[in-house]
Order: C-alpha cells, then structure tokens, then sequence
C-alpha cells in the first residue's frame, strides 16, 4: 500500500473557489483503479492535510499524470496555496483493530 500525506495551506480568500476543484478531484481520485481511500482534515492553526491511500505505486502514478488532477495541482502551486508540501509513503506494517463491543 502507498500512503501519499499532502499538507497545504490555503491562501486568504481562496476557499470559495478551491472547494468545488477539491470536490471534484475527490471525485476523481476515486475512480483511479487501485484506489482505496481519503481523508482531509483541518488543524486549528489553518493547515490541511489529506491523507490518501493506494494499493500500488502504479495505482498513484495514473492519479499523478491524471490530465485534470495536472491542471488542479497547477492552480494549486499558482493560485490556492500558500504552503504545499507532500509525502509518499510505502506501508511496511499494518494492523487494523475494531472493538465487538456493542456490536450485534
């Protein structure tokens, strides 16, 4: 699994504009074979960080070149950041856990 964590920054006054682009790379990144989740997250300090999962590195490389997510990482760099830095992670160990308690 590839785990990619983006951190970003938003310049003032962008938000209106950078949620439907946001939403609709969501969209997008979803139905990228050999995707498997997302979230985003906002600190209190203003910054954002998505955390996005793929089964492969292949599975990120088609979202990478991906001609509308090219266009949006552009006016990321040129109109909606002001910070942008990014991770990509390749899992070495998983475990996943989940109480029975309360469960039927």
């Amino acid at each position: 699994m590839i785990v990619t964590v983006f951190r970003t920054r938003l310049n003032a006054h962008i938000e209106e504009e950078y949620g439907p682009m946001a939403m609709r790379m969501s969209e997008l990144a979803r139905a990228i074979p050999g995707y498997l989740s997302h979230k985003g997250f906002v600190a209190e300090d203003g910054e954002r960080v998505t955390i996005v999962e793929f089964e492969s590195e292949e599975a990120l490389q088609k979202w990478k070149v991906h001609p509308e997510h090219m266009k949006a990482k552009q006016l990321g760099f040129t109109k909606f950041y002001s910070e942008f830095k990014y991770q990509v992670c390749k899992v070495v160990h998983a475990r996943t856990w989940e109480s029975r308690v309360g469960k039927k």
